[in-house]
């Protein structure tokens, strides 16, 4: 896993869980890497995940089954989807359409390059 510097690698941890349950990578009810396991796995210290774990089990993302391990929790997909919603509307989309604007991109030119994405981009 490669760390950004912009973003605290917590958080960065957190979004790579949160990416691999959206991606189907791991399912409602599965059993995630231990904490140490992961941080051997990614190369960080075990603290720096404990803390991004908690976090997700904080947001009901994963649960702990005391002395077994941490897992996928229920609806983790629809929680990680509001979450990751309301930061893209807070944080990516006031600058998105600032750039629309000084591009000057309607909506009509970007529902095109998005259909376009959507049928050939989106897969490579």
């Amino acid at each position: 896993m490669e760390f950004k510097e912009k973003k605290s690698i917590y958080v960065q941890i957190a979004d790579y869980i949160c990416e691999n349950i959206l991606k189907g990578e791991w399912q409602e009810g599965d059993r995630i890497s231990s904490v140490r396991e992961f941080a051997v796995e990614i190369e960080v210290n075990p603290n720096t995940v404990m803390r991004a774990y908690s976090y997700l089990q904080d947001e009901g993302i994963i649960f702990n089954k005391r002395g077994i391990g941490y897992f996928v929790g229920e609806d983790s997909v629809d929680k990680i989807m509001k979450i990751k919603r309301e930061d893209f509307v807070k944080a990516e989309l006031p600058y998105f359409f600032k750039i629309l604007d000084m591009l000057k991109i309607d909506f009509d030119a970007l529902k095109t390059m998005y259909d376009e994405y959507k049928t050939k981009g989106a897969s490579a």
